[in-house]
């Protein structure tokens, strides 16, 4: 059996930030449509471990079936090791024969869908003239959102906060300062308390929270999740893994998944409206699927293939 092997370098050569928000477009309209699996994801907490590893399996049927499985350890502590905080790989494996036929780099991407899903939510829920950028955190997620938001929206102000760094000419010097009267707003922290208070975002904003996908961590306080008109990946996972939902339920600012107002794949099918005014604050809250690994991976394993790209192994 020969399996590609993708490293990191590759993937950033042949995943576009542009070329993967039309590929989440795809993921999750399918998703939406029941053309692809998804359960939730499992995780591993060792004793006495400073990470975790989550295993993300997922299924896309058609004319060329494929399982993916994203194995993927979490490791918060490693930016002062010098070393990506989400580190492993998706295998993936045809759905006609289940052979292993491709081993791509999950850090890359890890990095490059998740802001591409949050530039695909901007799309669809950010104002058309929302032009004022703030960004909470300073790692791997923030410098792709940096990347990935102006795909989508006329950006012409940039706002960086970073409790653990500076973040260069868009330094701010206060998460609020970051935050008041910014449009468009992208928590990618690795907090487990809130970053981000009601009292601080504008009338109109769009939110992206991106930095916490565990029930046990926040990024949001309750009363901005409650101000909100909540849109998610997918409810099953939010209403199971996410904390800033959770804790939003547990103070009593929302009152059960009812508040979710749709998933973005049922925007995308027209089974669902997006924003509803001006006015509203919008709040996508990603959780990061497997399927959007699967896509993501299936894209960079084919054009690797037209391209000469990888390195195949007998395995």
């Amino acid at each position: 059996m020969r399996v590609l092997v993708i490293d990191e370098r590759e993937v950033h050569a042949l995943l576009s930030y542009a070329e993967c928000i039309t590929v989440m477009e795809e993921a999750l309209t399918a998703l939406a449509r029941d053309e692809a699996d998804n359960p939730l994801r499992s995780k591993l907490s060792g004793r006495g471990a400073s990470g975790l590893l989550g295993l993300m399996p997922a299924y896309r049927g058609g004319n060329e079936p494929i399982y993916a499985l994203k194995e993927v350890c979490v490791f918060p502590g490693n930016r002062a090791r010098g070393l990506d905080s989400h580190l492993g790989a998706v295998l993936l494996h045809s759905g006609t024969t289940g052979e292993l036929i491709a081993i791509v780099n999950a850090s890359a991407i890890t990095a490059i869908r998740t802001a591409a899903v949050s530039a695909l939510a901007t799309r669809l829920l950010a104002r058309e003239e929302a032009s004022v950028l703030a960004i909470l955190g300073s790692g791997t997620q923030a410098e792709a959102h940096l990347a990935a938001i102006p795909l989508v929206r006329p950006i012409r102000e940039v706002r960086i906060y970073s409790r653990s760094r500076a973040a260069g000419p868009h330094t701010a010097s206060s998460a609020e300062k970051a935050v008041r009267g910014a449009d468009i707003i992208v928590t990618a922290t690795n907090s487990r308390e809130p970053v981000l208070l009601r009292e601080w975002v504008a009338d109109g904003a769009h939110i992206n929270a991106v930095g916490s996908s565990i029930a046990s961590a926040r990024e949001l306080d309750a009363a901005t999740v409650g101000a909100s008109s909540l849109f998610v990946d997918r409810r099953e996972s939010t209403i199971n893994e996410s904390g800033d939902y959770l804790f939003a339920l547990r103070e009593g600012a929302i009152v059960g998944p009812q508040h979710i107002r749709a998933e973005i794949g049922e925007i995308l099918t027209g089974r669902a409206q997006g924003r509803h005014s001006p006015t509203e604050i919008t709040l996508f809250k990603s959780l990061g699927l497997a399927v959007e690994d699967l896509y993501a991976a299936a894209f960079v394993f084919e054009k690797a293939g037209r391209m000469g790209a990888g390195t195949l192994i007998d395995f």
